[in-house]
C-alpha cells in the first residue's frame, strides 16, 4: 500500500522527497510458475534475464531488500520521478561479473557503463500490462540514454509457439521465459498475472554451514548446508566454480538453487547452486 501511495503521489506531481519508509523492502509483483493448462495467448512473453532485480522509487535505485544500490549519479539522472521495476543486466551468462559491479559501495564508473537497466513494469501504475508496456517504451524514448531499455515483449499464439520460443532462448544461453498477463492490473504479491517458465524448478534457502571438500576439493568448499523456509536441511554440492569454492557465500546468506523435482520426503532432487539471492 505504501508503494502504491508513493507512486500515486509522484504521478500526481507530488514531492519527490524520499519517504521515511524507503529502506523497507518494496512491495513488488512476484512470479508464479507456468503450467501447461494456462493459455499463453493471454500473455506477453519475454526472456527471463539473469540479472539483479532493481526497483527505482523515483529517487533511488534499490535492491529487492530495500537497500540502496550505489549506482553512479549519471546512471540514475535520466530516470523519471516515477517508480520503475526492472533488471540490471550485462547479458547472458554474465551474472557473476554483474554482481561484482553492483555490490560495490563506491561505484566503478567504467564498469557501470556496461550495465543496462531493463524495465519490465511500472509499480503502482494504472492500466493493464499492455498499456504499461506503451508507457515504458515512452519512458525509454524520452530518456534517450543507452543504459535504459525496456524488455522485449512478444505475443505467442499457443503452447507450441511458447515452447519453440523457450527452446530458442535456452539454445542462445538464456534462462527461460517470463509471461505477463496482458489484461492484468498492477498488484503486489504472487499470482498468475506474472509467470516464469524454465526447464528447472528453483527456490531459495539460507546457508547454515560450510562442508569442507575432500580429494580434489581439499581446502575448498565441498558443499553448502542450507535450510529451506520449512526448516528442512540439505546440501548443495554442485554448481560452484573453483573461485566460489574458495570464497563461498557466508553463513546466513540466502542463495538460489535449482532442482528437478521434490522427493517423497519433500527434499529437492539433484539440487544445484545457482547464485546468491538478489543482492546484497
Amino acid at each position: 500500500m505504501r508503494v502504491l501511495m508513493w507512486a500515486l503521489l509522484l504521478m500526481a506531481g507530488g514531492s519527490a522527497a524520499t519517504p521515511a519508509w524507503a529502506d523497507e523492502a518494496p512491495a513488488l509483483m512476484l512470479a508464479g510458475r507456468y503450467h501447461d493448462d494456462i493459455d499463453p495467448a493471454a500473455y506477453w512473453v519475454s526472456e527471463k534475464l539473469d540479472g539483479v532485480r532493481a526497483y527505482w522509487d523515483g529517487r533511488r535505485l534499490l535492491f529487492r531488500s530495500g537497500q540502496r544500490i550505489a549506482a553512479p549519479d549519471w546512471f540514475v539522472a535520466a530516470l523519471p520521478l516515477q517508480p520503475l521495476d526492472g533488471e540490471l543486466w550485462l547479458g547472458r551468462r554474465r551474472f557473476e561479473r554483474l554482481s561484482g559491479i553492483v555490490r560495490q559501495q563506491t561505484p566503478d564508473d567504467t564498469a557501470w557503463h556496461e550495465v543496462r537497466y531493463m524495465l519490465f513494469d511500472l509499480p503502482g501504475a494504472a492500466g493493464t500490462f499492455s498499456e504499461r508496456i506503451v508507457r515504458m517504451r515512452a519512458i525509454v524514448a524520452a530518456a534517450r540514454v543507452p543504459w535504459l531499455q525496456s524488455v522485449e515483449q512478444v505475443r505467442v499464439a499457443d503452447r507450441a509457439a511458447l515452447q519453440r520460443r523457450l527452446a530458442t532462448v535456452l539454445k542462445a544461453g538464456g534462462e527461460g521465459l517470463m509471461l505477463h498477463r496482458a489484461d492484468a492490473l498492477w498488484t503486489a504479491g504472487r499470482g498468475e498475472a506474472v509467470l516464469k517458465l524454465t526447464p528447472w524448478l528453483d527456490a531459495e534457502a539460507r546457508v547454515v554451514a560450510h562442508v569442507p571438500g575432500k580429494g580434489r576439493l581439499a581446502g575448498l568448499l565441498g558443499a553448502l548446508e542450507v535450510e529451506a523456509a520449512d526448516g528442512r536441511r540439505f546440501r548443495l554440492g554442485s554448481g560452484f566454480t573453483d573461485a566460489q569454492r574458495r570464497s563461498p557465500p557466508a553463513v546466513g546468506t540466502t542463495v538460489t538453487y535449482r532442482y528437478r523435482e521434490l522427493t517423497a520426503k519433500g527434499l529437492p532432487r539433484f539440487p544445484r547452486y545457482l547464485r546468491v539471492r538478489d543482492l546484497p
